[in-house]
């Protein structure tokens, strides 16, 4: 499965270019009309999104599907994601790190996982901004997802945690996502 995963583009329009792409995943910090455009231009029938600490309190429009503490499945995969990063700032969509624990205590199993921040240690730094969850870690232990996309660091990154590809989006990336082996970058 082609996956188009998008994070922190701040763009008012997609200029990015055209391909093909099964799902379209937005790991936040992107308006609504650009995830719309970017769906158009890679032919994305399905488009799950979750939301950055940028991003306005108002739902997805559709057909985006907001993922936050959902699944869903595209096939023959599911699908699940965490909005929100650190709390450097007093409002918009952060958590403190025992928050983050809170709503993801209990997420089940799902082969990727969308999250706006990264797990902590992974892709982060130690600034006010850009500090990780530790909760992601904790799931990434337990639940053991295939594919854990994060936004928000603005790096383009790839980390193994023992079963779990951890991948950093900063602008687009295309994934081919085998329905039973590895992950191929392109």
């Amino acid at each position: 499965m082609r996956l188009l995963i998008l994070a922190d583009i701040d763009d008012l329009h997609w200029v990015h270019g055209t391909g093909q792409a099964e799902v379209l995943l937005s790991c936040g910090d992107i308006h609504d009309e650009v995830i719309l455009e970017a769906r158009q231009a890679f032919g994305c029938p399905t488009v799950f999104a979750i939301k950055g600490d940028r991003d306005f309190d108002k739902p997805f429009l559709p057909p985006i599907i907001d993922l936050h503490l959902r699944v869903e499945r595209h096939g023959v995969l599911t699908f699940g994601g965490l909005n929100d990063s650190w709390r450097y700032k007093p409002r918009g969509f952060v958590h403190e790190q025992n928050g983050a624990k809170l709503v993801l205590t209990g997420f089940p199993y799902v082969d990727v996982f969308a999250s706006h921040n990264s797990p902590r240690g992974i892709h982060d730094t130690e600034d006010e901004t850009h500090y990780g969850f530790e909760a992601l870690n904790d799931y990434i232990s337990k639940a053991k997802p295939r594919l854990l996309v994060h936004g928000h660091q603005r790096v383009n990154k790839e980390t193994e945690v023992g079963a779990t590809q951890v991948i950093g989006v900063y602008g687009y990336r295309v994934f081919e996502l085998a329905e039973h082996s590895s992950i191929v970058g392109t």
